[in-house]
């Protein structure tokens, strides 16, 4: 499918808005009889900057963003955008715009429709329909039943849909989901160029290494509690070299003259391998050189956000306690339950 251009000002038409609004969630708790989909979350969501919000199925994603968009009401704590809650904003589709699920449209009404109905509610001009999807790809399909998209058309509607107000915020669950490779790759250059223009968005995803290449923030959870905050390249942690040689322990000493930290253990270990807490191999190999020790391996690694991912969401302490207990009344479609199997969404 031919991708429209990225340019601001069909973004952004007539100097809308172009800065975001801060995200802040403190506290946020939501049980469901016995099934405690958040536990006293805290999370921040900067304007400017794309964070990714990550967890397995059943951590609490979809329930946290559905009491951020007032669709679930909390049973405590606070969810703001820009310091008032999303029931409070006087125009709420110029403030935030969503798109959680890939199927909220009426099946036999046309793509270009299902704007119109939308943007008439919101008083917005026709116009802005068609400059939308034509932004996202999708010019073509406009006057064909939704009911019949693919799964990667849908989203596109969704997030044309999301974007009609021209808000300062965009929130999106799963954006990923049926776009072909293509098609992700123009959604992170789309969601980079939105950011670039100062709006906040806050993307829940399950695809780890596209969230690793898109997002500048990440925000991991389970059980409904954050486990990990921070920049992609802070929750990465430091590059590390491994070396392996015969005389481990000399490389070793000749690396703490030099100056070079070592990681755990603090000297080299029965295997002959050596860690130091740099990022620079031919660095290591030269040090080795001088010191006249030999080399059998030099490798370069660096954590990446599906190890960390993975670590943290293993412990035992973030084992999904959910999965043997019920979900109570009002629990959402995404709660798991003790003789199912979870979809994608959480």
């Amino acid at each position: 499918m031919t991708q429209a251009p990225l340019a601001p000002s069909r973004v952004s038409p007539g100097g809308g808005a172009t800065d975001g609004a801060r995200i802040e969630v403190r506290g946020l708790t939501k049980r469901f009889g016995g099934f405690v989909a958040v536990d006293s979350l805290d999370l921040t969501v900067e304007p400017g900057r794309i964070t990714g919000f990550l967890g397995p199925n059943g951590a609490g994603k979809t329930t946290t963003l559905r009491m951020l968009l007032g669709l679930v009401r909390p049973t405590s704590g606070t969810a703001t955008i820009g310091g008032r809650s999303y029931q409070d904003l006087p125009v709420p589709l110029r403030e935030v715009g969503a798109a959680l699920e890939a199927t909220n449209f009426h099946p036999g009404r046309t793509g270009r429709d299902h704007l119109r109905v939308l943007a008439a509610a919101a008083g917005l001009p026709t116009s802005r329909v068609d400059e939308l999807l034509e932004l996202v790809g999708i010019p073509a399909a406009a006057r064909k039943r939704a009911g019949g998209y693919s799964m990667g058309m849908r989203q596109r509607l969704g997030l044309a849909a999301a974007l009609l107000g021209d808000p300062r915020v965009l929130i999106l669950d799963e954006p990923t989901n049926g776009l072909d490779p293509e098609g992700i790759r123009w959604l992170r250059g789309f969601l980079r160029h939105l950011s670039s223009q100062g709006k906040t968005l806050l993307v829940s995803s399950h695809l780890l290494q596209e969230v690793a290449q898109t997002v500048d923030d990440v925000v991991i959870v389970a059980n409904g509690r954050s486990v990990a905050q921070g920049t992609v390249d802070e929750l990465s942690g430091e590059p590390t070299v491994i070396a392996r040689s015969p005389r481990a322990q000399e490389l070793a000493d000749a690396a703490r003259r030099a100056g070079v930290r070592l990681l755990e253990p603090q000297a080299g270990d029965e295997r002959g391998t050596v860690r130091l807490a740099t990022g620079d191999a031919a660095a290591v190999g030269d040090l080795a050189f001088s010191a006249g020790v030999p080399l059998h391996g030099l490798v370069a690694q660096k954590a990446d956000l599906e190890s960390l991912y993975f670590r943290l969401t293993s412990l035992p302490s973030n084992a999904n306690r959910n999965l043997s207990a019920p979900a109570g009344p009002g629990a959402p479609a995404d709660a798991p339950h003790p003789t199912t199997t979870e979809g994608a969404s959480a």
